[in-house]
């Protein structure tokens, strides 16, 4: 328990705690929560920092909340917002509340036992709250120019920030108090743009219960270059396989910047300080090989999508990039690729000379054009140059059951596969 909040430091989890969190920490085993409003379909990669910060206090005997925000997920958090976010209906919140949950399971051990993550939904208490007693019972102990002078507040005022998103603060207060009531919860963690939404919670527990509450904020995760975390060129990374693929969910992190990736590792898996070091001392000795972006791209992708499918798209990127032979991939490696590279299918009686399988892949529109391709050694086939025009494609070229790997020049993929009746 002692060693955890230096554990966190040296992890990069801590940017501001409350006074006397560490002694709190000492004491025993505490609740903890963290809340998700469900504005959107699925987890995103900015939501894997707190959800890793709950993990890391559940390894340590700490008990961890994950609040779904059913209830100030119909208002929404003004922070880190430029604009008010669109209001979603109860329908929409209730799907992305069931898609977050699962996702969740992958994290945290959820369950009854003692320390065994709770799963609980803000609207069961924030719905039914009576406006008057709201105001009445909460409200009171909020003044504006207090409230006015938060950083999430701050950031919006000269834009326009509606009565709905100023009260957001009064409610995240009143879940970390009824909480407090309720589960004995104590500590509320977040990033760094929830330090006012937080402090507010703790500032009402002193005064409604004098109570003590804690807070913990984790600085916002930015790359290297200054950009924000968990956005690639076709935008956010999510967690749900059907918004953002495990193969390039497994790419972001395979990519990473190697100014980034050991931070990375302290921040998005569990592997120990010596395991850490020992990768970030071999990325500086052999670059190229991306030992500790290939550790983290795994570890990472076995936690949101399973290890099976880890396995499979680290594979598949090996194939596509030369570090694995394609002759000695199994069936589910090439599944993923046909989800990832343009791919035609052939009936399984056709015989088939080069010339015609880089045009059946649309990598040339003629056979001129594919000629020519290939006489100037820009065609490999299952990633070996072949000059050959008048090659024709024989069993042995086609691996696992019936795929071939075709590139042009150093990008263009594309992938024949046979038809099984």
């Amino acid at each position: 328990m002692a060693d955890l909040l230096k554990e966190l430091e040296w992890r990069g989890f801590v940017q501001q705690a409350t006074p006397g969190l560490e002694a709190h920490l000492v004491k025993g085993s505490v609740t903890a929560y963290c809340g998700f409003d469900p504005t959107a379909p699925s987890l995103q990669l900015g939501n894997l920092m707190p959800l890793m910060l709950l993990r890391h206090l559940q390894l340590h005997g700490h008990r961890p909340i994950v609040l779904m925000g059913g209830g100030t997920g119909l208002i929404g958090d003004p922070s880190g917002q430029r604009s008010e976010r669109p209001l979603l209906t109860r329908e929409q919140l209730g799907e992305h509340l069931r898609r977050m949950r699962d996702q969740m399971a992958r994290f945290l051990d959820i369950g009854p036992g003692a320390s065994s993550a709770l799963v609980l939904d803000n609207a069961k208490w924030l719905t039914p709250l009576p406006t008057i007693d709201f105001l009445r019972d909460v409200g009171k102990h909020f003044t504006v120019n207090v409230m006015l002078q938060k950083e999430s507040v701050q950031a919006r005022l000269e834009g326009g920030l509606s009565y709905t998103e100023f009260s957001y603060m009064l409610l995240q207060a009143y879940d970390f108090l009824h909480l407090f009531r309720e589960r004995g919860c104590t500590l509320q963690v977040g990033g760094s743009d929830q330090w006012g939404n937080i402090t507010a919670g703790v500032e009402l527990i002193r005064r409604v219960e004098a109570g003590e509450a804690h807070g913990l904020v984790a600085p916002l995760v930015t790359t290297a270059t200054g950009q924000k975390f968990g956005k690639s060129e076709a935008g956010a990374i999510y967690l749900d396989p059907a918004l953002t693929s495990p193969y390039k969910f497994y790419q972001f992190w395979i990519n990473v910047d190697d100014r980034d990736v050991e931070s990375y590792l302290k921040l998005f898996t569990l592997k120990s300080r010596q395991e850490i070091t020992e990768l970030a001392a071999r990325g500086t000795q052999d670059a190229a090989a991306r030992a500790a972006q290939r550790a983290l791209a795994h570890e990472v992708t076995a936690r949101a999508h399973g290890e099976a499918a880890a396995l499979s798209v680290g594979r598949a990127s090996a194939v596509l990039f030369g570090d694995f032979d394609p002759r000695a991939a199994d069936a589910a490696t090439f599944d993923v690729l046909a989800q990832e590279v343009p791919t035609a299918t052939l009936p399984a009686t056709d015989s088939l000379g080069l010339v015609d399988a880089v045009i059946r892949a649309g990598l040339a529109t003629s056979k001129s054009e594919a000629r020519r391709a290939i006489e100037q050694g820009g065609i490999y086939v299952n990633q070996e140059r072949v000059q050959d025009v008048s090659k024709a494609l024989e069993s042995r070229d086609w691996v696992a059951g019936g795929n071939l790997l075709l590139r042009k020049g150093k990008k263009e993929f594309a992938l024949l596969r046979v038809a099984h009746r």
